[in-house]
């Protein structure tokens, strides 16, 4: 069994919000809003998730696509990207809409303690999650970008050289980010595309079943 011999220091002041099966634990913050602790027991997989501009952690909450994950026998764990959230004291580390250094990520994952993850990427959160995969596809199990900003910044050249498996997701009424981000990111090798009818934006709010059938179908898909 890995164990995690971290402290929960968390970089640039971040707020992380976790969900699992209800095994043994130390460290994180569940959704229930239990006390700070990290989970040290195996799970399927672990799936970090970020976040939009106009939203935060709780939304994932809100949702219920923390609660699904762990009723499917995954470590969930959201945070609240800097300058938002319970992340609003934290500076985050470029200006909005340009890549942030993959360093950052790297950090949370590192102390979070999070080894090779699936991470879920909509919208702002793409600026962080990006420059990540490109530069630490090692530490991805897959990738879930959901219409994500920033998809413009890099090479058809430099997605073809990742091989993580990727479920592009959004919604048919998202005619701007929607179909930029899918036009890029399907220079992906590996990618699956969900789109969800009837959804805009933030597609995952407007059919949250769709997106949770179609999520865990994508997870069951991976080894």
């Amino acid at each position: 069994m890995r164990r995690c011999r971290r402290s929960l220091a968390r970089p640039a002041g971040l707020w992380p919000r976790s969900a699992a099966p209800p095994v043994p634990w130390c460290g994180g913050k569940e959704a229930s809003g239990g006390r700070p602790r990290v989970r040290s027991s195996s799970a399927k997989l672990t799936v970090l998730l970020l976040h939009g501009i106009r939203f935060s952690s709780e939304t994932w909450l809100q949702v219920g696509t923390l609660a699904t994950l762990a009723e499917n026998g995954y470590r969930a764990v959201a945070i609240d990207l800097p300058g938002l959230g319970r992340s609003k004291d934290a500076v985050a580390p470029a200006p909005v809409g340009q890549p942030a250094p993959a360093v950052f990520l790297k950090a949370v994952s590192e102390a979070l303690c999070l080894g090779p993850a699936v991470v879920i990427s909509p919208s702002l959160s793409g600026m962080y999650s990006l420059p990540f995969l490109l530069e630490h596809s090692q530490l991805f199990k897959a990738y879930v970008p959901v219409a994500p900003i920033c998809t413009e910044k890099f090479t058809a050249e430099q997605y073809a050289q990742i091989k993580t498996p990727t479920l592009i997701v959004y919604g048919d009424q998202d005619v701007e980010l929607g179909q930029t981000s899918l036009n890029n990111l399907q220079h992906l090798p590996e990618h699956q595309v969900l789109m969800l009818q009837g959804a805009g934006h933030a597609c995952y709010l407007d059919k949250p079943n769709e997106w949770h059938l179609g999520l865990l179908a994508f997870l069951q898909q991976l080894k």
